[in-house]
């Protein structure tokens, strides 16, 4: 029986277990442990019910068109939980000269793709619309380097586009500053519409208007939408993967110190228990995390991990009273461009986005604090962050109510960010791991941070292992 130690219970590491279990039930001969430094499984990924209310203090919801959380979400029998979001209130705004401005309809990802609303928005100034307009003229890039997003939107749509645009849409998915984003490892699907289009509009609209009808409902699937969630918030999706397991093998609150190869596999050794011998070792914990562990297997590995840098954030969710709020929240949230100089990244209606998230009577708000421009605000104490955060929502919304219910989520170093140079790094890393046979180094921080992009790389190290370890079994 040889033995697969995961690293790190967050999706990534119970996508991974899910898999050993299943080839251990399909009668592989693996055994296969799980090991969480924090007392529960789920990384990021949690949320608090009490009172009716349910609170996402990570990510709320996962992109459908990534099709692995949605997978995995059928293999575990909650696909019929999965919950669309309330389109009849898809609205976005922008936070501008101090204002909220509605995002002009037809705005795809940063770029504009209907005249009409674009030509009478207020967000922009008709220099800074003539400007993204010249994106059409322009001539494409005649190399594919690599280059920050903020350098390549400010070369195709003009300044404006990146501080209203781009800097809190697109920066703040990863709450990082497009001026150190590498665009290859982010978004490299606006260099290939350059590329192929010679113009990220003229791309953009010949792509809305190829786009198919959407298929009529059908009553026997949950409705989807852009964004998607589950009824009890996005913890179900970890919770239940943590329930199919068998709960011997979950070690939580244990922390690896160290890891050895040797000949015959690897010695994982353990905080305040024995040393459990492995023939294949996949590491899920964070860049900086598994740059300690793997020290001494690999200098060169523990070096690039090293270097890819993570920034800290929190989310702080506030309820209230509907008839109290001062504020309809016709609307998905609003975003906060680093220009305007606030204390919080975006904000979000939780209770107009999602439904089963309050109490009848009841709305909630959620904020975004911290990354990569005002990371120390993070690290307030908790009565001075929720202080700050009611300003700012008093400020910019009108919001002066009390709030009846209060949770803070603090994320230190949490988000991992793709600078220039992302890939190169990522590169060393998968070019030495495989010089190390049962070797995974898995997760967020590497080829995609999104919630399925962290299910299907952790499937992925699995597979691989059992291919390694028990050839054919994958």
């Amino acid at each position: 029986m040889k033995k697969v130690v995961v690293i790190g219970a967050g999706i990534t590491g119970l996508a991974a277990a899910h898999e050993l279990h299943k080839a251990h039930c399909d009668g592989e001969p693996i055994d296969w442990v799980l090991i969480e430094k924090d007392n529960r499984v789920g990384g990021k990924i949690v949320t608090e019910r009490t009172g009716g209310f349910v609170v996402d203090g990570g990510p709320d919801c996962f992109l459908p068109d990534k099709p692995w959380a949605g997978q995995l979400a059928k293999e575990l029998g909650i696909d019929g939980d999965m919950l669309p979001t309330n389109d009849e209130h898809k609205k976005t705004f922008i936070l501008s000269g101090g204002a909220l401005h509605l995002l002009p309809d037809g705005v795809m990802g940063l770029v504009p793709t209907k005249f009409v609303p674009f030509a009478t928005t207020a967000l922009f100034s008709w220099g800074g619309k003539l400007r993204m307009a010249a994106d059409l003229i322009l001539p494409r890039k005649p190399n594919e380097d690599d280059e920050t997003l903020a350098d390549f939107v400010r070369r195709r749509l003009g300044r404006e586009a990146l501080d209203k645009l781009a800097e809190p849409l697109i920066g703040g998915i990863h709450a990082s500053d497009p001026e150190q984003m590498s665009l290859q490892a982010t978004f490299p699907r606006f260099l290939e519409m350059e590329q192929k289009s010679g113009s990220l509009i003229r791309h953009m609209v010949k792509a809305r208007k190829k786009m198919p009808p959407p298929p009529p409902p059908d009553p026997t699937k949950p409705k989807r939408t852009f964004f998607m969630s589950f009824v009890q918030g996005m913890g179900e999706l970890p919770e239940t993967c943590a329930a199919r397991l068998d709960p011997e093998r979950i070690l939580t609150g244990v922390e690896v110190t160290d890891i050895k190869e040797h000949a015959g596999g690897y010695t994982v050794k353990v905080a305040g228990r024995d040393d459990i011998e492995a023939a294949a070792v996949i590491v899920c914990a964070e860049a900086h995390a598994a740059a300690r562990l793997l020290k001494k297997v690999d200098d060169e590995i523990a070096e690039a991990l090293a270097a890819i840098p993570h920034v800290s954030s929190a989310t702080v969710s506030l309820a209230y009273k509907k008839d109290e709020i001062g504020n309809d929240l016709d609307g998905f949230g609003f975003i906060v461009p680093s220009v305007e100089d606030r204390k919080i990244m975006a904000s979000t209606w939780s209770s107009t986005k999602w439904s089963h998230r309050v109490p009848e009577g009841y709305a909630m708000i959620r904020a975004f604090v911290g990354g990569a421009h005002n990371e120390k605000l993070a690290e307030l104490p908790d009565e001075k962050m929720v202080k700050m955060v009611k300003s700012e929502l008093k400020d910019i919304m009108g919001v002066g109510a009390k709030p009846v219910l209060t949770r803070i989520f603090r994320w230190p170093k949490g988000m991992p960010q793709y600078t220039v140079g992302h890939l190169d790094r990522v590169e060393t890393i998968e070019r030495r791991q495989a010089e190390h046979l049962g070797l995974f180094i898995t997760g967020g921080a590497y080829r995609g941070v999104g919630v399925p992009d962290c299910v299907n790389a952790g499937q992925k190290a699995a597979k691989s292992a059992l291919d390694a370890i028990c050839p054919g079994a994958a």
